[in-house]
């Protein structure tokens, strides 16, 4: 008597074929995410990594911090930048907090 009671839940029809389906709509949905999320993310993060290997002495910069600066001096082994700032103000700022160049 009971051992129809799943068939009856899902409306007295078997469903069949659904694997395919699913198999399908997962992977649309990764290619949508790879588009939307994934391929984006790595431009910009490859145009900054291309920004920062570009970075020489005099350019003006800003921090991800919104620090506006001049490049004093670039140290490649630690990974860091001396910004001045005005006047006789230098600050040390990690290379990668380099957010943009400024055009004057």
């Amino acid at each position: 008597m009971f051992s129809n009671w799943p068939i009856l839940m899902a409306g007295g029809q078997e469903t069949g074929g659904g694997g395919y389906f699913t198999i399908v709509w997962f992977g649309l949905i990764f290619v949508l995410m790879y588009l939307l999320l994934i391929r984006p993310q790595r431009k910009k993060q490859k145009e900054h990594q291309n920004l920062l290997s570009e970075l020489k002495k005099g350019d003006k910069v800003v921090t991800s911090g919104g620090m506006f600066g001049v490049i004093f001096a670039i140290d490649e082994d630690r990974g860091r930048v001396v910004l001045k700032i005005g006047g006789d103000v230098k600050m040390e700022f990690l290379k990668s907090s380099i957010a943009a160049k400024v055009e004057s």
